[in-house]
């Protein structure tokens, strides 16, 4: 590993893209397609960044940023939040996409993985997945903009309806996971990063460990996720987390006794290959049910502009109308409103109270106002149903068609927990939305006609009090006004339709009609009968719980076929206080063609694990300022009985040097950070970036982690390999550094974070053997 740098490496770099932050960075992300740095500064803000440091957008959620990561493509970024949500936000503009409440608990890791290998079935054809919707509908319906709702306040975005539509059209993809882990122990995958496929808690999973002896079953306890990392082929989830390791040991007379506890970090390999054996089936379903769940946002943000800008109309309405029933009161009069228009629509004499509200209080321009208020809001729910929630419910129809034709691939889809029975039931549910919004969308061109046929009396009454001509006013129908009077005037069955706090209320149905109903049911088609009875709002309310019930079958199915395959004790911890601290640990999966990976028959691709972490000097007394490279683990098991055991190596940084971060960079390669100390352990504002090739390291092999907390690290303590500053590859920096580094492996692009609230950004020349300066 000698190498002729031992000259070169005082040269610092010459730096162009430092950059003074108004807050220090806690955490950044290289984009894995184009030269942008995402970067969360401490007051929970996401900043990003060109290469030239332009900066494009700054966001602000509002809340606590607790992770961060990037969409395999490069064309979204993902940010968990301190109170369990997960948020989607486009690259382009920073405008949120998505938001999904998947945690009870703070989203400390992401980690978001596409499949690596083609979609092929057994024979070697292609798998293709072709979305039928478009042939038969056009492009899904955008969000309704709420009346008054300012840009981003929404779940999903309300005005960009390019990065709306790129975020729905997920057939074009190629299958990804999302998976995210909370200070909990909770791990929660997503296919595209928006349908939630499954979960796991890891204090529940059973790692079962075998000694000659007995049987050792372990158990996390009070363990809180750090990292996560998803295989390429999406088939092993590498979890780092801290918490207490508990021993049950299983006797031979089949009694358990609990053994020995360690607190400390630990590292988990999970079982994930339902995602890569049932790929094609999941990604099927997944395009269906979240553009399904997409259309459902669009349906309740419909009804929700709707119920506001009826309500909105009709407080207007009531409150000038209202005045009559206090001047009828005034002047001591035993009728209401409708009988006093009764009998002015009957040519009888007109009230004292009636032609003061008409001529005073209400007048001709307060009646064009509130004829122009109720009939344009009527016009406005029209345009809404039209433009928004009906072609929605259409397309929800469709693609819950498209659903039940699946499910009835019973000997493929049956075991993704795709359940006949649920989706026909969803499938009816979106049928009987549909019937009430055509019934809607009749009742409110009824209403809103009889309101205008009632306003052009009312006015033309106005005229003739006034003395005014009247020939110029719109015609009226004398009998329309007495249906408003007796039926709509104090009563409102459109907002009955639309009030989802009075969903639960029954709509009153004559016999004769409910008769009918049952009469239809008897010839197929549904099942319903009290269909008529309920509301708009309350349907879409049964429709929506009946497609989460069916999606809820694959999501619990799911989970229980993920499960723990192996764990691998790191190192233990003194105290619980210091599993708080931040210690460098990196994650990260290599294609590697060696013997070593292309011995698995099984794939077409050979995947590699490692994992790289500082041992704290508390930990081991025997080590001390060492960094440990473990390779291998996540086929430990089935490498034992090949012969192939795991491999680590030990790496001890130079006195006088503390490492700060470290990552595993392109390939193979290890990127440190090491501050320079003194004898008292302060910075002496100097440090140094180390990349080392972990392929050249003289790996040793260690027996398997058949005892819990009993990991064979001193099976090293003889192999330690010390690293030299005159012969690494280093360059210096001319400050004292700070967690993160941040590392591109695409790009060869590498971001470290000064003290002094300075980014400094580097290029790591990727084609030549050495560190370039950044140009």
């Amino acid at each position: 590993m000698e190498t002729d740098q031992g000259s070169r490496h005082l040269l610092p770099f010459q730096l162009q893209f430092d950059k003074p932050l108004a807050s220090q960075v806690k955490m950044a992300e290289w984009n894995p397609e184009k030269d942008l740095l995402a970067m969360v500064t401490e007051d929970s803000k996401v900043v990003l960044h060109r290469f030239n440091w332009q900066r494009l957008w700054t966001i602000s959620p509002g809340k606590c940023i607790t992770s961060l990561c990037w969409r395999p493509d490069g064309k979204v970024v993902v940010l968990g939040l301190e109170d369990g949500t997960v948020s989607l936000h486009d690259v382009e503009n920073g405008k949120l996409l998505r938001s999904l409440k998947s945690h009870a608990a703070a989203v400390v890791c992401l980690n978001w993985e596409e499949d690596a290998q083609v979609n092929r079935d057994t024979s070697g054809n292609s798998l293709a997945f072709e979305d039928h919707t478009t042939r038969f509908f056009p492009p899904a319906p955008r969000v309704p903009r709420m009346p008054g709702l300012v840009s981003g306040e929404t779940g999903l975005t309300d005005d960009g309806q390019d990065s709306f539509v790129e975020l729905s059209n997920s057939s074009k993809q190629r299958f990804n996971i999302l998976c995210s882990g909370d200070k909990d122990g909770v791990l929660c995958f997503s296919i595209f990063g928006v349908f939630p496929i499954g979960n796991v808690n890891i204090h529940e999973c059973d790692i079962p460990m075998t000694t000659k002896d007995r049987d050792t079953v372990c158990r996390l306890l009070n363990a809180s996720v750090r990292k996560v990392a998803l295989s390429k082929d999406l088939c092993h989830l590498m979890v780092a987390c801290s918490g207490e390791l508990v021993e049950d040991i299983v006797e031979s007379r089949g009694c358990q006794t609990v053994g020995d506890s360690t607190h400390g970090f630990h590292c988990l390999v999970l079982d994930t290959s339902i995602f890569q054996k049932s790929k094609n089936e999941l990604h099927q379903v997944a395009q269906q049910a979240s553009n399904i769940e997409d259309l459902l946002h669009v349906v309740q943000t419909s009804l929700s502009v709707m119920h506001k800008q009826w309500a909105d109309a009709m407080n207007i309405f009531h409150e000038k109308f209202d005045l009559l029933t206090s001047l009828i009161n005034d002047h001591g009069l035993d009728s209401s409103p409708q009988e006093e228009f009764l009998s002015l629509l009957g040519g009888a004499r007109t009230s004292p109270a009636v032609h003061q509200f008409l001529v005073n209080s209400l007048g001709e321009v307060g009646m064009k106002r509130v004829s122009k208020v109720v009939c344009g809001a009527g016009k406005e729910l029209q345009l809404v149903v039209l433009n928004h929630l009906q072609p929605a419910v259409e397309i929800i129809g469709f693609r819950m068609g498209e659903l039940r034709g699946l499910s009835r691939w019973r000997s493929r889809y049956l075991g993704i927990g795709l359940d006949e029975t649920l989706v026909d039931n969803a499938v009816e549910k979106a049928g009987m939305l549909l019937v009430q919004v055509e019934r809607f969308i009749r009742v409110l061109s009824s209403v809103v006609q009889q309101f205008a046929n009632f306003f052009s009396w009312l006015l033309k009454c106005i005229k003739q009090l006034m003395s005014e001509p009247s020939d110029q006013l719109l015609t009226y129908n004398s009998e329309l006004v007495v249906v408003f009077l007796k039926f709509l005037y104090d009563q409102d069955p459109v907002m009955q339709l639309l009030d989802l706090s009075e969903a639960d209320e029954e709509i009153d149905i004559d016999l004769e009609t409910m008769e009918r109903v049952k009469e239809l049911v008897q010839f197929g088609g549904f099942k319903d009968s009290k269909c008529l009875r309920r509301t708009l709002a309350k349907e879409f309310q049964l429709m929506e719980y009946s497609f989460k019930e069916a999606a809820q079958m694959p999501f619990s199915t799911i989970s229980k076929k993920i499960c723990c395959k192996n764990l691998l004790p790191l190192f233990p911890l003194t105290s619980v206080s210091a599993s708080t601290q931040y210690i460098p640990i990196s994650l990260s999966f290599y294609e590697d063609a060696s013997e070593f990976a292309s011995s698995n028959l099984t794939q077409e691709v050979g995947f590699t694990d490692y994992i790289s972490f500082q041992i704290p000097d508390e930990s081991f007394s025997d080590f001390t300022n060492c960094i440990a490279v473990v390779r291998g683990f996540m086929n430990d098991s089935s490498n034992v009985k090949r012969g192939r055991p795991l491999e680590a190596i030990l790496l001890c940084i130079p006195s006088g040097y503390h490492c700060v971060d470290l990552a595993l960079y392109k390939e193979l390669q290890i990127v440190m950070l090491l501050n320079k100390i003194n004898d008292t352990g302060e910075n002496l504002g100097d440090a140094w970036m180390m990349i080392l090739q972990a392929s050249d390291l003289p790996f040793v092999h260690i027996s398997g982690t058949t005892q819990a907390n009993n990991w064979e690290l001193y099976q090293l303590k003889d192999s330690i390999l010390h690293l030299d500053m005159e012969n690494e590859k280093i360059r210096s920096i001319p400050h004292n550094v700070v967690p993160p580094l941040s590392v591109s492996a695409s790009r060869g692009v590498a971001c470290v974070l000064a003290a002094r609230k300075r980014a400094l950004v580097y290029i790591l020349d990727e084609d030549e053997d050495e560190i370039s300066d950044s140009e």
